[in-house]
Protein backbone atom coordinates (compact mmCIF):
# COMPACT_ATOMS: atom_id res chain seq x y z
CA UNK A 1 0.00 0.00 0.00
CA UNK A 2 2.31 2.72 -1.18
CA UNK A 3 0.50 5.05 -3.58
CA UNK A 4 -2.78 5.35 -1.73
CA UNK A 5 -5.04 8.35 -2.17
CA UNK A 6 -5.91 7.99 1.54
CA UNK A 7 -4.19 5.84 4.14
CA UNK A 8 -5.05 5.44 7.82
CA UNK A 9 -3.64 3.29 10.59
CA UNK A 10 -5.86 2.86 13.63
CA UNK A 11 -7.49 0.53 16.11
CA UNK A 12 -11.24 0.57 16.66
CA UNK A 13 -12.03 1.42 20.30
CA UNK A 14 -14.94 0.56 22.59
CA UNK A 15 -16.21 4.12 22.22
CA UNK A 16 -16.18 3.78 18.42
CA UNK A 17 -18.21 0.55 18.62
CA UNK A 18 -20.58 2.12 21.17
CA UNK A 19 -21.22 5.14 18.92
CA UNK A 20 -21.83 2.88 15.94
CA UNK A 21 -24.36 0.84 17.93
CA UNK A 22 -26.13 3.92 19.21
CA UNK A 23 -26.37 5.45 15.71
CA UNK A 24 -27.99 2.31 14.36
CA UNK A 25 -30.29 1.79 17.32
CA UNK A 26 -31.57 5.36 17.42
CA UNK A 27 -31.66 5.69 13.64
CA UNK A 28 -34.10 2.80 13.35
CA UNK A 29 -37.68 1.95 14.28
CA UNK A 30 -36.38 0.46 17.53
CA UNK A 31 -34.90 3.85 18.45
CA UNK A 32 -38.17 5.59 17.66
CA UNK A 33 -39.99 3.14 19.96
CA UNK A 34 -37.39 3.78 22.69
CA UNK A 35 -37.97 7.54 22.46
CA UNK A 36 -41.77 7.18 22.47
CA UNK A 37 -41.61 4.81 25.46
CA UNK A 38 -39.30 7.18 27.37
CA UNK A 39 -41.51 10.23 26.74
CA UNK A 40 -44.61 8.25 27.74
CA UNK A 41 -43.01 7.03 30.98
CA UNK A 42 -41.79 10.55 31.85
CA UNK A 43 -45.33 11.91 31.33
CA UNK A 44 -46.78 9.04 33.38
CA UNK A 45 -44.25 9.71 36.14
CA UNK A 46 -45.15 13.40 36.25
CA UNK A 47 -48.87 12.57 36.41
CA UNK A 48 -48.64 9.74 38.95
CA UNK A 49 -45.77 10.85 41.21
CA UNK A 50 -47.89 12.37 44.01
CA UNK A 51 -50.14 9.31 44.25
CA UNK A 52 -47.40 6.70 43.82
CA UNK A 53 -46.07 4.53 46.62
CA UNK A 54 -42.33 3.87 47.13
CA UNK A 55 -42.17 0.71 44.99
CA UNK A 56 -44.25 2.25 42.20
CA UNK A 57 -42.01 5.35 42.25
CA UNK A 58 -38.98 3.09 41.95
CA UNK A 59 -40.47 1.43 38.84
CA UNK A 60 -41.35 4.84 37.36
CA UNK A 61 -37.76 6.05 37.85
CA UNK A 62 -36.42 2.81 36.41
CA UNK A 63 -38.69 3.23 33.37
CA UNK A 64 -37.49 6.81 32.88
CA UNK A 65 -33.84 5.66 33.01
CA UNK A 66 -34.15 2.51 30.92
CA UNK A 67 -33.42 3.84 27.41
CA UNK A 68 -31.59 7.11 28.05
CA UNK A 69 -29.15 5.70 30.65
CA UNK A 70 -29.31 1.94 31.28
CA UNK A 71 -29.38 0.80 27.65
CA UNK A 72 -26.38 2.95 26.60
CA UNK A 73 -24.38 1.61 29.58
CA UNK A 74 -25.20 -2.00 28.66
CA UNK A 75 -24.28 -1.33 25.02
CA UNK A 76 -20.98 0.23 26.14
CA UNK A 77 -20.15 -2.81 28.28
CA UNK A 78 -20.74 -5.04 25.26
CA UNK A 79 -18.58 -2.74 23.10
CA UNK A 80 -15.76 -2.95 25.68
CA UNK A 81 -15.82 -6.75 25.48
CA UNK A 82 -15.82 -6.62 21.69
CA UNK A 83 -12.96 -4.07 21.62
CA UNK A 84 -10.81 -6.33 23.83
CA UNK A 85 -10.80 -8.79 20.92
CA UNK A 86 -9.22 -6.18 18.64
CA UNK A 87 -5.56 -6.65 19.46
CA UNK A 88 -3.82 -5.16 16.43
CA UNK A 89 -3.93 -1.93 14.50
CA UNK A 90 -5.52 -1.95 11.10
CA UNK A 91 -4.17 -0.12 8.10
CA UNK A 92 -6.82 0.95 5.64
CA UNK A 93 -5.91 2.48 2.31
CA UNK A 94 -8.14 3.79 -0.44
CA UNK A 95 -7.19 4.38 -4.06
CA UNK A 96 -8.79 4.30 -7.49
CA UNK A 97 -8.94 0.47 -7.39
CA UNK A 98 -10.73 0.06 -4.06
CA UNK A 99 -10.18 -0.38 -0.35
CA UNK A 100 -7.05 -2.14 0.89
CA UNK A 101 -6.88 -3.52 4.42
CA UNK A 102 -3.87 -4.81 6.28
CA UNK A 103 -4.06 -6.19 9.81
CA UNK A 104 -1.89 -8.65 11.69
CA UNK A 105 0.07 -9.76 8.65
CA UNK A 106 -3.09 -10.39 6.64
CA UNK A 107 -4.01 -8.32 3.64
CA UNK A 108 -7.33 -7.90 1.87
CA UNK A 109 -8.30 -5.93 -1.20
CA UNK A 110 -11.88 -4.88 -1.77
CA UNK A 111 -12.64 -3.52 -5.25
CA UNK A 112 -15.08 -0.62 -5.41
CA UNK A 113 -17.81 -2.85 -6.86
CA UNK A 114 -17.68 -4.88 -3.61
CA UNK A 115 -18.28 -1.80 -1.43
CA UNK A 116 -22.05 -1.79 -1.03
CA UNK A 117 -22.62 1.51 0.75
CA UNK A 118 -20.94 4.50 2.34
CA UNK A 119 -22.62 5.96 5.40
CA UNK A 120 -21.71 9.31 6.97
CA UNK A 121 -22.55 9.89 10.61
CA UNK A 122 -21.66 12.95 12.72
CA UNK A 123 -18.60 11.22 14.24
CA UNK A 124 -17.68 8.59 11.64
CA UNK A 125 -17.83 7.24 8.10
CA UNK A 126 -18.65 3.56 7.51
CA UNK A 127 -17.70 1.66 4.35
CA UNK A 128 -20.00 -1.37 4.09
CA UNK A 129 -18.82 -4.55 2.37
CA UNK A 130 -22.27 -6.08 2.94
CA UNK A 131 -25.38 -5.25 4.97
CA UNK A 132 -23.77 -6.11 8.33
CA UNK A 133 -20.00 -5.75 7.89
CA UNK A 134 -17.90 -2.72 7.20
CA UNK A 135 -15.02 -0.50 8.14
CA UNK A 136 -15.48 2.32 10.62
CA UNK A 137 -13.37 5.44 10.23
CA UNK A 138 -13.99 7.94 13.01
CA UNK A 139 -13.40 11.68 12.97
CA UNK A 140 -10.38 10.97 15.21
CA UNK A 141 -8.87 8.81 12.44
CA UNK A 142 -9.92 10.98 9.48
CA UNK A 143 -8.92 14.30 11.04
CA UNK A 144 -9.53 17.22 8.70
CA UNK A 145 -10.00 14.91 5.71
CA UNK A 146 -13.49 13.68 6.61
CA UNK A 147 -15.44 15.69 4.04
CA UNK A 148 -12.87 15.14 1.27
CA UNK A 149 -12.63 11.40 2.09
CA UNK A 150 -16.43 10.99 2.10
CA UNK A 151 -16.79 12.75 -1.25
CA UNK A 152 -14.05 10.60 -2.77
CA UNK A 153 -15.39 7.22 -1.57
CA UNK A 154 -18.97 8.22 -2.39
CA UNK A 155 -17.92 8.97 -5.96
CA UNK A 156 -16.43 5.45 -6.24
CA UNK A 157 -19.33 3.45 -4.79
CA UNK A 158 -22.09 2.48 -7.20
CA UNK A 159 -25.58 3.14 -5.89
Amino acid sequence: MTDMKYKYKYRTTAMDLWQLSMYYTYGSLVGLCNVIFTVAVILLTMKQWEMASGVYRMFLILGCCLFPMIQPLVVYQRAKKQAKGITQDMELGVDEYGVHIKSGGQRSDLPWKAVKKVSRKPTMIILFSNTTHGFVLTNRVLGGQKKEFYEYVSSKVED
